[in-house]
């Protein structure tokens, strides 16, 4: 084929201009041939001279195509390929060569490659493979994203995902305390669905078809509170409120008939507190600046993150709006308490991202789910979510982005903790390893507390750390 028949091939390709494609190979006139066919069709064309340094791309970003030449300097394109299945990345790979025989293509595709191609090749040859790759990746998305769909259409994912004691009692006590017309606590550390659980409340009484309103009660002032929550006449604030000049509905005007769901209740100052309890026990507000009475019909639900009793106690919150908020008190679990749940909320939130995003589900296996319940998810269910996304947007699962180096350790041990690290272990064993006894450590030895650190048996505990004696040399 000439070179004016490659070009016009090139110019007939499809283009796919959201993909992203990796180019690694230690040739320069290579790499900027490869550039030069692919970028017209690719929104991102990256090209890197090593594994190393592909490795370190891959880490930052999501690629769709891989195009890995077999032999490079330090580590090889087999064995990066390996690696990269072993990961769980599940790009287009096209494994190039200018040395192979009938063995080493065997084995490149044992290896994961989608394709395999010896040097040299012509521009419409690579884009013949890279077009079959993106070809298998649409449908096999198109594929999933139809079952996605079809199994999706029985019925909805519940609210809250669990089968776990704690979960199963979080979801009666929603359940038998949704229909009462009562005010409700919810407490919670942050990102364990406070938000959701308030939801579901409103969802489940007579007030579902009404308004559901938010407010998150941080970073006001005590005035722009007041103007938020009952509205104001205007001129009633000069200048401390913008838009002061006009009068304003609060947001219990627009809840009306529905719920008030008021976040970190906890951070209300003193004055709006006052003010809150007034229209509670009046069951009637009052707009700042204004003589009106207005009638108030709305379900109130709080939420905090801090422990109400002891806020009472240090002076920050009134005791008689606590114990009015208090009618009905709902207590979220950290995600550290219902570990066993991990597995299902994974599935729960790739069912529910990978199609927005448009990527790729990913599954975890026995030991990424178990090193996953390890980890005390300090961010509870919101951290799961957002570590959920960013794996889907990398191709990967990246459970050693979850233990960072102890901030104790030294320059070396903190070093090797680093995910990609030169020396880093990138096995699950080595890094559980390394984790047990980190734990252990920290107790002083002290096995049962450990374990119940770790949520594994002490049994367990023990039988490790003797396997782990018996291979020390």
């Amino acid at each position: 084929m000439s070179d004016s028949a490659d070009s016009l091939s090139l110019a007939a390709e499809p283009a796919w201009p959201h993909a992203a494609a990796l180019i690694v190979d230690d040739e320069q006139g290579m790499r900027h041939f490869l550039s030069r066919a692919l970028a017209p069709r690719f929104g991102r064309v990256d090209a890197v001279d090593s594994a190393e340094a592909g490795r370190d791309l891959v880490a930052a970003h999501r690629y769709d195509l891989v195009i890995l030449d077999i032999t490079l300097p330090g580590l090889s394109g087999l064995a990066w390929l390996r690696e990269l299945r072993a990961q769980g990345h599940a790009g287009e790979v096209i494994l190039i060569t200018a040395f192979a025989d009938l063995d080493t293509a065997i084995e490149a595709l044992r290896a994961g490659a989608s394709d395999f191609l010896l040097k040299p090749f012509r521009v419409a040859q690579i884009l013949n493979a890279v077009q079959q790759g993106m070809n298998r990746s649409r449908l096999a998305r198109e594929n999933w994203l139809l079952r996605h769909r079809l199994a999706q259409q029985p019925r909805e994912l519940p609210e809250f995902v669990g089968r776990s004691p704690a979960m199963r009692a979080l979801i009666d006590a929603l359940a038998r305390v949704a229909p009462v017309n009562a005010p409700v606590l919810l407490r919670g550390e942050s990102g364990t669905g406070k938000e959701l659980a308030a939801q579901t409340l409103h969802r489940g009484s007579a007030r579902a078809a009404a308004p559901f309103v938010r407010l998150h009660c941080t970073g006001l002032s005590a005035e722009a509170l007041e103007s938020e929550l009952f509205g104001h006449a205007p001129g009633a604030f000069a200048d401390a409120v913008p838009g002061a000049d006009q009068a304003r509905d609060g947001l219990f005007h627009y809840a009306q008939g529905g719920t008030l769901f008021l976040d970190e209740i906890s951070e209300l100052p003193l004055p709006v507190q006052a003010s809150l309890l007034r229209v509670i026990e009046e069951r009637q507000m009052r707009p700042a600046g204004s003589r009106q009475k207005i009638p108030v019909d709305v379900r109130l639900v709080a939420a905090s993150e801090r422990d109400l009793a002891a806020e009472v106690a240090a002076g920050r919150f009134r005791k008689d709006l606590y114990y009015r908020l208090q009618v009905v008190e709902i207590a979220l679990p950290p995600l550290r308490e219902h570990r066993g749940d991990l597995g299902l909320l994974f599935e729960h939130f790739v069912a529910l991202l990978a199609p927005q995003l448009g990527a790729v589900p990913l599954r975890l296996d026995a030991d990424e789910l178990r090193y996953l319940q390890q980890y005390d998810w300090p961010g509870n269910v919101r951290e799961l979510r957002n570590f959920v996304e960013r794996s889907l947007i990398l191709g990967r699962i990246n459970v050693t982005a979850l233990y960072p180096a102890p901030a104790a350790a030294g320059p070396e041990t903190a070093e090797a903790n680093v995910p990609g690290a030169a020396g880093a272990p990138t096995d699950l064993q080595t890094l559980e390893r390394r984790h047990i006894l980190g734990v252990l450590a920290s107790v002083q030895g002290d096995k049962g507390r450990a374990a119940q650190l770790l949520g594994i048996s002490r049994r367990t505990l023990e039988r490790r750390v003797a396997e782990w004696a018996a291979e020390a040399p």
